[in-house]
């Protein structure tokens, strides 16, 4: 589209300066009391952080499907914030309400009660010093932290944490604090190569670190091993969903998410194209697009088990044409995440 370019520059931006996107759209739950730990540890597969940290947590159902992709963060030990797809905010906060049951527990949306600026690149640290009065080295403010501070003059719940694969940081604040503090980063970055970024370069960013995303690729069809979010799962507690999942472990899933690099002529997919193995449909894509910063055209999309190697051939149906495409294991930018965590 006439857009491509235009996305061009802010991927571009993002991986060599510092990139900034309006991220109100997060949904954002609150739960506080005496039992909280106990219940997240429950309704989450993943593990609850301690004080001051950052976890990602798959939620199963009973039956072992995905239920949420999502972000927890301890604020105290009585005090968590998760934070997740706006999209699925309705369905999680009916989730959560079935299983409070008689545990101690306050459950409170807050998603319009808490709007944001993201930050991402290696410059994003610099520019974030300047905004604030206490240290944010990467020995004062490591990856995965959580801290309420002054950002701008105003309160704000920052989380370490970056879907751009990035060194970047979410700055959650109160509506009426979100303009000063637009304004205030505008400012400190000017020097600093500070581009806006929208949703489109997000999503070429996180081709480019093999991260799927919650509504496309992560889904209640699948399940955990199947998506490969089993990784995240704390294996030695009790969690909703555990029994199925360990059985859906032991038996090996017949299909399984993978990244694919696509040899296209100035077409990428939509999501839905038919992945095909000779004659034979094998999967679907499930999201994708164009990898501006690796210039490449990259798809994610589920297969048989045995086709999900690094390297495996197959190829992708695109407007009824078929066009080579390869698995990659691993991700093509930064494999092991040392810029996101640096």
């Amino acid at each position: 589209s006439r857009a491509h370019d235009y996305v061009a520059r802010e991927v571009r931006a993002v991986r060599e300066q510092v990139g900034i996107i309006e991220i109100a759209n997060f949904a954002k739950h609150h739960f506080s009391g005496p039992d909280t730990r106990r219940y997240l540890e429950y309704v989450m597969a993943g593990r609850v952080p301690k004080p001051g940290r950052i976890n990602l947590s798959p939620m199963l159902l009973p039956s072992g499907k995905l239920y949420g992709d999502l972000t927890i963060a301890c604020l105290d030990e009585e005090e968590f914030m998760i934070f997740g797809s706006g999209a699925a905010q309705e369905m999680h906060r009916r989730y959560f309400e079935q299983t409070l049951d008689a545990h101690h527990v306050r459950y409170d949306n807050m998603s319009s009660r808490y709007h944001g600026i993201a930050l991402s690149g290696p410059n994003s640290r610099e520019l974030l010093s300047r905004i604030v009065r206490e240290g944010v080295s990467a020995e004062q403010f490591k990856f995965r932290d959580v801290r309420r501070m002054h950002v701008g003059g105003g309160p704000a719940i920052v989380n370490r944490i970056s879907f751009s694969g990035e060194l970047g940081y979410e700055i959650y604040v109160e509506p009426e604090y979100q303009l000063k503090l637009y304004m205030e980063i505008l400012a400190a970055g000017e020097d600093l190569g500070l581009a806006h970024y929208g949703n489109r370069a997000l999503m070429s960013l996180r081709l480019e670190k093999n991260w799927g995303a919650w509504t496309l690729d992560f889904r209640p069809d699948f399940t955990a091993v199947e998506s490969g979010l089993d990784a995240f799962i704390n294996w030695d507690k009790a969690f909703i969903g555990k029994a199925a999942a360990l059985e859906q472990k032991a038996k090996g899933p017949d299909q399984k998410l993978v990244t694919l690099t696509i040899e296209t002529d100035n077409i990428d997919v939509s999501n839905d194209e038919a992945i095909l193995k000779g004659d034979e449909c094998v999967g679907y894509i499930t999201s994708g697009g164009y990898a501006h910063y690796l210039d490449k055209s990259m798809a994610l999309g589920y297969v048989p088990t045995e086709l999900a190697q690094d390297g495996s051939e197959v190829d992708v149906e695109i407007l009824g044409n078929r066009y080579p495409a390869r698995v990659a294991a691993q991700a093509l930018y930064d494999p092991s995440g040392a810029r996101m965590r640096g």
